[in-house]
C-alpha cells in the first residue's frame, strides 16, 4: 500500500495537477491545504506519512514554519518551489527536508523524488535504530568479554564517539570524601588514541595544587541534572573556577555536555567536551538517556580500576590506543577538525549514501574520496575520478555517459562513459560546481533513475554506482545565483563533509612538513632532517590560500634549495610596502596576522559590522560565521575596531 500524502500548495491548478499525478501512481492524497493553518488541521485529522510542501503560502506563515513542525512530528516532507535564492535555501536547509523539487517538473521527477524521500526517511529511522541497538550491544560485549579495563575504556571511547563526539572526557563521582579520588579523564589525541589524564597530570598541566583542584571539583559538583553548553554560553560558564574553566583554558574546549549516571548510591557525572563551538544538541542528551542503563552497567563493572591510582601509574603507559588507523594512512594530522572528518568518513563509508565533499582548493578532497571508497564494500571495484571543470562543455555528456559509433562528427568508435566504467564501484565527480546547468539536469536524472543514456544510444543502460562529489565553490551561493540546480544540490548533499583549510589546523603543519621532506629527500637524494624553529613559526602564522598543496610545493622547493641538513629559510609570499619615501626607522612590513586583521576589519566596516546572514562579512569572506567569530577573537577585533 502506498503512502498517504498531503499537498500544501496555494495555487489550485498546480495542486490539482500534483493530485492527479499522485493518484495515478497509486498514492492516497488526503487533502490539499492552501495555508499553514489548514495544513495543521489536516495533519492532526489525517496523519499523513508524506507532505509535499510549497514554501510561499497564503497567510503570514510559510512552508518553512510548517516544516519545523513536521520535523518534530517525524513526518517526511519535500519542498516544492520555484524560488531558489540563497537566503531561502539557507533557511530551508535548517529544517532538514527529505527532498526538494524545483517547479516546473516532470511527473517522473516527482514520483522518483517521492520514492527517494520515503527511502531516506525510513532508512534514517531504521539506521538510527540499528546503530543504537548495535552500539548498546557493543557496550554489552565490552562488559562481558574478559579484557583489560584500559582496553575496555578505549573501546567505550570509540563506541560513544559514533554518537556523541568529544575531544576530552571526564568522569567525576559525587558522594566521595575526597573529590579528587573520584576523578578520571582522558583527551583524544588521535583517531583511536586517547591520552590518560589523572590527578597528577591535571595538576602538572594546570599548576594547581590538590587543594585548588578540590575547590574546582566541589564547585562543579554543585550543578545538577544534564545540560549542554555551546560557544558563548560555555565561555561564560567557564569563567568561574571549575573543571569547565580548566577544560576551556588548558585544553581549548568550546562546548560541553554534562550527564549524571546513577551508580546506586553514587552519582557519576560524565562530561563530554569538544573543541567545536557548536558540537552539542539536545538529541545527544536524549541518546544518553536511552543508553543510561547499559552505560551505568559498564562503569559499575570497571569502577574500581577507573577511580584508583592505577588509572595513570600502571603499564602500559599513559595512552589508550589501537594499533592502526586503517584507511587513513595517507592523510597526515591529528587536529580535532581532521579527526572529525575521519569520524564522518568512518560513519558514511560502509553505505551507498551520496557524499558531497566541500572545501577550499588544496585541502585534500580527492584523498578523502579515495578513503571513502577504500573503506566501503565497493573497494574491490573501480574508483573512477572525473574533473568536471576540465571537461569541455561539448564533450562532457559523452565523457560521462559514453556514445555510440557515428552519433556525432568524430565519433568513429563506440565509447564507454565514466559512469559505466564505474559500474559496481564509485564515481568521484570533482569540481561538480563547475558543471554546466544543462548537464546538471541530465546528471540529476541519472542519480534519480540509476540509468544512463549514451549519446546516440537507443535504450538506457542500468548502472549501480555510488556517487561522491566535491567542489570548492559555495554551492548555496551558486544555487541562489542560478548557476546550480537546487534539486541536484539536495540530491548530492545527502551527507556533506567539510574539509577544514590548513590555516584552521596549523597544529598539523609540523607533521605534514616532515612527511613532505621525507618524500622529496627520496626524490632528490638529499638528507634534510627538518626545518628551523623560526621557519616553522612562520609557516604556522601564514594564511595558506593554497592549503596543503601550497605547503607541499613550498617544501619541495625548500628541499631543493637547502644547502645544509636543516631548512633555515622559506620563500613565503610577503606583503610589500609602497611607501618608498619613508626612512628606515619608519619602514615596517606588516606581519601576516596584522594584514589579516586589517583585511577583516575593512570587510566588517563595509558590511556595517554584520557577521551573519546575507550580506554579512562571513559571506563576503566565504567563511563559516563561527570561524570568522573565532578569528576576530584571536586577532583582537571588537566593536571599537570596526567603528
Amino acid at each position: 500500500m502506498n503512502k498517504k500524502v498531503l499537498i500544501v500548495e496555494d495555487h489550485f491548478v498546480e495542486a490539482n495537477d500534483i493530485q492527479i499525478m499522485l493518484k495515478k501512481a497509486g498514492y492516497e492524497v488526503c487533502g490539499i491545504a492552501r495555508s499553514v493553518d489548514i495544513a495543521e488541521e489536516l495533519i492532526t485529522k489525517e496523519k499523513p506519512e508524506l507532505v509535499l510542501l510549497d514554501i510561499f503560502l497564503k497567510g503570514k506563515r510559510t512552508g518553512i514554519d510548517l516544516a519545523r513542525q513536521l520535523r518534530e512530528k517525524n513526518i517526511a516532507f519535500i519542498y516544492l518551489s520555484a524560488n531558489s535564492n540563497e537566503e531561502i535555501l539557507s533557511v530551508a536547509k535548517t529544517t532538514e527536508p527529505h527532498g526538494f523539487i524545483v517547479k516546473p517538473f516532470r511527473e517522473k521527477d516527482l514520483l522518483v523524488t517521492l520514492e527517494i524521500a520515503q527511502y531516506r526517511h525510513q532508512h534514517s529511522l531504521e539506521s538510527k535504530r540499528r546503530q543504537e541497538i548495535n552500539l548498546v550491544q557493543q557496550l554489552e560485549d565490552t562488559i562481558n568479554h574478559d579484557i583489560a579495563w584500559r582496553d575496555a575504556l578505549l573501546q567505550v571511547g570509540k563506541i560513544i564517539q559514533q554518537e556523541v563526539p568529544f575531544d576530552y572526557l571526564a568522569f567525576m563521582l559525587d558522594y566521595v570524601k575526597n573529590p579528587i579520588e573520584g576523578f578520571a579523564s582522558y583527551q583524544r589525541v588521535g583517531f583511536n588514541e586517547y591520552q590518560i589524564i589523572g590527578i597528577s597530570e591535571l595538576s602538572t598541566i594546570t599548576r594547581f595544587t590538590e587543594t585548588d583542584l578540590v575547590k574546582a571539583f566541589a564547585s562543579f559538583s554543585k550543578e545538577s541534572g544534564s545540560y549542554e553548553l555551546n560557544d558563548d554560553k560555555f565561555e561564560a560558564y567557564a569563567k568561574h573556577p571549575s573543571l569547565n574553566k580548566i577544560a576551556y583554558d588548558k585544553f581549548g574546549m568550546r562546548s560541553m555536555i554534562c550527564f549524571p549516571f546513577s551508580l546506586g548510591i553514587e552519582i557519576l557525572n560524565i562530561c563530554f567536551y569538544s573543541k567545536n563551538p557548536n558540537a552539542y544538541i539536545k538529541e545527544h542528551i536524549a541518546f544518553l538517556h536511552r543508553i543510561e542503563q547499559t552505560f551505568a552497567k559498564f562503569f559499575k563493572h570497571f569502577r574500581a580500576e577507573l577511580f584508583s591510582q592505577n588509572f595513570t601509574e600502571q603499564s602500559p603507559a599513559k595512552t589508550l590506543s589501537s594499533t592502526t588507523i586503517a584507511g587513513f594512512e595517507d592523510i597526515i594530522g591529528n587536529s580535532h577538525l581532521l579527526l572529525a572528518v575521519f569520524d564522518q568518513v568512518s560513519q558514511v563509508a560502509p553505505f551507498d549514501t551520496a557524499v558531497l565533499i566541500l572545501g577550499e582548493s588544496g585541502t585534500g578532497k580527492e584523498r578523502i574520496a579515495s578513503c571513502i571508497h577504500n573503506l566501503s564494500p565497493r573497494k574491490r571495484k573501480a574508483l573512477i575520478k572525473v574533473n568536471c571543470a576540465a571537461l569541455p562543455a561539448t564533450l562532457i555528456e559523452s565523457e560521462l555517459f559514453g556514445h555510440e559509433k557515428g552519433s556525432f562528427t568524430g565519433a568513429i568508435d563506440k565509447k564507454i562513459g565514466k559512469f559505466e566504467q564505474a559500474n559496481g564501484g564509485t564515481i568521484f565527480l570533482d569540481e561538480v560546481g563547475d558543471m554546466p546547468v544543462d548537464m546538471q539536469v541530465k546528471l540529476l536524472r541519472v542519480l534519480q533513475e540509476k540509468e544512463i543514456e549514451p549519446v546516440g544510444g537507443r535504450s538506457p543502460v542500468k548502472i549501480n554506482v555510488r556517487v561522491i562529489a566535491a567542489t570548492n565553490r559555495n554551492l548555496e551561493k551558486e544555487v541562489g545565483e542560478g548557476r546550480f540546480r537546487l534539486d541536484l544540490y539536495y540530491r548530492l548533499n545527502v551527507f556533506p563533509i567539510i574539509l577544514p583549510p590548513l590555516r584552521e589546523r596549523t597544529e598539523d603543519i609540523p607533521a605534514l612538513v616532515q612527511r613532505f621532506i621525507a618524500v622529496y629527500n627520496r626524490k632528490s637524494g638529499k638528507k634534510i632532517t627538518g626545518m628551523s624553529e623560526k621557519v616553522l613559526k612562520n609557516l604556522m602564522a601564514y594564511h595558506w590560500p593554497g592549503n596543503i598543496r601550497e605547503l607541499e610545493n613550498l617544501v619541495e622547493r625548500s628541499v631543493l634549495m637547502a644547502r645544509g641538513t636543516i631548512i633555515e629559510d622559506v620563500a613565503l609570499p610577503m606583503m610589500q610596502t609602497t611607501n618608498t619615501s619613508s626612512n628606515l626607522h619608519d619602514f615596517h612590513i606588516k606581519t601576516i596576522h596584522e594584514n589579516e586583521r586589517d583585511y577583516i576589519i575593512s570587510v566588517l566596516k563595509k558590511c556595517n559590522g554584520k557577521i551573519w546572514g546575507t550580506g554579512g562579512a562571513a559571506e563576503v569572506l566565504n567563511l563559516p560565521p563561527s570561524t570568522l567569530k573565532s578569528r576576530m577573537k584571536k586577532l583582537g577585533i571588537d566593536k571599537e575596531s570596526i567603528e
